[in-house]
């Protein structure tokens, strides 16, 4: 074959124009027969899906930079920084800011949390102080209100002393009639033989004052209940029978027609207006008493009466509910009988009122609330008698026994004055209308304390 140019080696070929072909070299691969060929490469396409980032993967794009490719010589975007906060004024007189501890993060708490709230500034004085002071005025307000509720619920207003045409005219000042009367109700038959109430019948009254209040202050008139008065007709509500206007003693008027005609006995003996009514029995005497925490007295001699059962050496104590209710009513140790027995009966009152108006009592729930309850047990008052004029009586009781007002007796001009009723008290009249002239008016009293 000849190798000349244009030839193909070994042929006198001519390409297509009739020009002899020239030699060319032959590139590719060389596999051997009988073996199969490798398969194509797989032609590279872009990725269309999203860069994922550092496991967990939430499917969020956090980066920012969209489906990949991206155009890698576009920068990435900046982070968005957080918005600035206000910084939080330091309002504490106490701690400095910055001497403490720094506030645990929601990792050193042993949590999650990234929360960015700022950490809580602790009050200042002024503030812990004055919040506790609202939650103590709320908590006072609120059992007031609860104590003016219950007591008001409580108290017995069936007297009433409205109606009647002989009642005298209204003058100025308020007059009280207090009453204490031995109604036995709420004693058992133990506790009447260790109080020496005895267990008769029905009920009277062991003691009987005026408490008059207005511009000159108070004043407390002991009426004693054997005074010789005039009883005011009446009809007997149990035989329909009229009686006339007769003398008795003053406690007969409570029998025979209860608190009304005791008023209306009062009212006709003294010519002035009861405005208020106010009663106390046994019982609730003695539990007041004893609520409270007993009441100082002052004797100045030795007293023994079997009749009341009250044994007192010379000397100052501090009177239980049995020895005060012993007190009021025992008379057969009195010089003055049944007059030294009123002054006791004032004096203590006013003591008791004192007592119970105490800081040590109002200010301890577990004394005024049971002094509270035994005294509504057995209080009755008239039906106009609310509670804001009750707390005024009980202050005026209490400003007489601190020397800011009088103490005193009716008038009387003969204690032993013989009648068919046996040994009575005789009024003064003339002193006696002076007094009581005195009181209607609103002016000082002049009557010394013995009539």
């Amino acid at each position: 074959m000849s190798d000349g140019p244009g030839m193909w080696p070994g042929t006198g070929r001519r390409d297509e124009d009739g020009e002899p072909r020239t030699s060319r070299a032959v590139t590719g691969r060389v596999w051997q027969s009988g073996t199969a060929p490798p398969p194509p490469p797989t032609p590279v396409r872009p990725y269309e899906g999203y860069i994922v980032g550092p496991y967990p993967y939430d499917g969020h794009d956090t980066a920012g930079l969209g489906p990949y490719p991206y155009d890698a010589a576009a920068p990435a975007p900046a982070p968005t920084p957080p918005p600035a906060q206000a910084p939080i004024p330091y309002d504490s007189p106490v701690d400095e800011p910055g001497s403490g501890p720094a506030p645990a993060t929601g990792s050193e708490r042993g949590g999650h949390s990234t929360s960015t709230r700022p950490p809580r500034v602790r009050p200042g004085r002024f503030r812990r102080v004055a919040r506790l002071l609202a939650v103590v005025l709320c908590a006072l307000v609120l059992t007031g209100a609860g104590t003016y509720a219950w007591a008001d619920f409580r108290l017995d207003r069936s007297v009433d002393l409205g109606g009647g045409t002989d009642r005298p005219p209204r003058g100025k000042g308020t007059n009280y009639l207090i009453v204490g009367s031995d109604g036995r109700d709420g004693l058992s038959e133990q506790a009447r033989k260790d109080l020496h109430t005895g267990t008769a019948g029905g009920s009277r009254t062991d003691s009987m004052m005026i408490l008059h209040t207005g511009a000159d202050g108070a004043t407390m008139v002991s009426l004693p209940r054997d005074s010789w008065v005039t009883i005011p007709s009446y009809v007997d509500p149990d035989t329909g029978k009229f009686h006339r206007a007769a003398k008795n003693k003053l406690n007969a008027a409570y029998s025979l027609g209860g608190p009304r005609m005791l008023t209306r006995t009062v009212e006709r003996n003294t010519g002035l207006r009861i405005d208020h009514y106010a009663e106390i029995g046994f019982a609730g005497f003695v539990g007041v008493v004893d609520a409270v925490g007993g009441v100082e007295m002052c004797v100045d001699r030795n007293i023994d009466d079997p009749k009341s059962g009250l044994r007192l050496r010379k000397g100052c104590h501090d009177l239980t509910g049995a020895q005060a209710l012993a007190f009021v009513r025992q008379r057969h140790q009195e010089a003055d009988g049944d007059l030294g027995r009123s002054r006791n009966q004032r004096k203590f009152l006013s003591a008791l009122a004192a007592r119970a108006a105490a800081p040590g009592v109002v200010l301890d729930p577990f004394r005024t609330y049971p002094a509270l309850g035994a005294g509504l047990d057995t209080l009755v008052v008239d039906k106009d008698m609310e509670l804001p004029r009750l707390l005024s009586l009980l202050q005026a009781m209490r400003s007489v026994s601190g020397g800011e007002g009088r103490q005193l007796t009716v008038p009387v001009v003969s204690p032993g004055f013989r009648t068919a009723g046996g040994s009575a008290l005789k009024w003064d009249g003339a002193k006696a209308r002076k007094l009581f002239g005195e009181l209607r008016t609103d002016r000082p009293v002049s009557a010394p304390e013995k009539g």
